[in-house]
């Protein structure tokens, strides 16, 4: 397998700077943000690199010497958000990264499956968190229609110019289980779309991340190596659907998620967080989770996804490699 790092953690630094920390971690890829709900902050020029062979190759070459690689292109965003401010941006990114990773000889773009409205003229994305009632099942019949035409015609483009899109498994989407990717699967006939394997989300969501990879199988494309701590004297009180979230004014600094949608601040006393690897599950866990991902496929792109807030961004990043690279050399030792 390829271990290496999501770069939005390393947004702070040009693209060379970032290349020399993954390099120093010890670890062999970086994963490029190209839009959705963050800036392509390392690769400005993605227009020219699709219109200009020197400009792709002048890209390419800023690796060439790092023993840094690209590791998969990533625009997580709302490409189905029902203001279409929103929706077509995320939208076009998605379908420009798939363009751009067959320039650069990639074979894997990481987004989400999106979330629509509920109904028709619908401003907000409505996410059915539990479906007991009739009115519920409409309204996923409604977004299941929009995310199947979607994704079928995405599909068809990625399989075009031989990429693969790998879906976050996120709350807050359509698709976040495995029962989801099935559905979409056979709503669609998609041969081009898989899952990206971010066990952060199925911890919270108390499922088990390698059950997942071992029930799904060759639908996992890509992987990311993410914790999540499990707060249990809260989330016995809250649990972890808690939305004691806070919402943050302009005049302070705030995340924009497009449009004129912002993240807000993390509860204070949180049921879960997300965490470095080791810190909310061991190093016996993730050499389990390598050896379910090896056995969908040994060339498998890992890249650590860093968003402790406890942790500087280099912190981090080191805590959460050398627990990775640990895991990877047990697996390894097993023969």
């Amino acid at each position: 397998m390829k271990l290496g790092v999501y770069s939005a953690i390393l947004h702070d630094r040009p693209l060379p700077e970032a290349l020399e920390v993954v390099a120093d971690l010890g670890l062999a890829g970086i994963e490029i943000n190209t839009g959705g709900f963050l800036p392509a902050v390392h690769v400005p020029n993605m227009d020219q690199i699709l219109d200009s062979d020197a400009a792709r190759d002048d890209y390419l070459g800023l690796f060439e010497g790092t023993g840094v690689s690209i590791a998969g292109l990533n625009c997580n965003g709302n490409p189905l958000h029902p203001k279409r401010a929103i929706s077509e941006k995320h939208a076009e990114d998605v379908r420009r990264s798939i363009r751009l990773a067959a320039r650069l000889g990639q074979d894997r773009v990481v987004t989400m499956s999106g979330l629509p409205g509920g109904e028709a003229g619908a401003t907000v994305p409505n996410w059915i968190v539990n479906a007991w009632n009739s009115a519920a099942l409409d309204v996923l019949d409604h977004q299941w229609g929009i995310v199947a035409d979607f994704w079928r015609e995405t599909d068809r483009l990625a399989a075009d110019h031989g990429v693969k899109v790998a879906l976050e498994l996120h709350p807050q989407n359509v698709v976040f289980n495995t029962a989801d990717v099935r559905k979409l699967i056979e709503l669609t006939g998609a041969t081009h779309v898989g899952v990206e394997l971010d066990a952060s989300h199925l911890f919270w969501q108390q499922m088990d991340p390698v059950a997942v990879v071992r029930e799904l199988g060759p639908l996992v494309l890509h992987a990311a190596a993410k914790d999540v701590r499990i707060n249990r004297e809260n989330a016995a009180l809250y649990g972890v659907l808690d939305n004691s979230f806070r919402r943050l004014p302009p005049e302070e600094e705030r995340t924009n998620l497009g449009g004129d949608e912002w993240a807000n601040e993390w509860p204070k006393n949180s049921a879960w967080d997300f965490v470095a690897l080791g810190r909310g599950h061991d190093t016996a866990y993730w050499t389990e989770f390598l050896a379910a991902l090896q056995e969908v496929d040994p060339d498998m792109a890992v890249n650590i996804e860093h968003e402790d807030t406890s942790l500087g961004r280099i912190e981090g990043l080191e805590i959460a490699a050398s627990v990775l690279k640990d895991a990877a050399a047990a697996l390894e030792a097993r023969g």
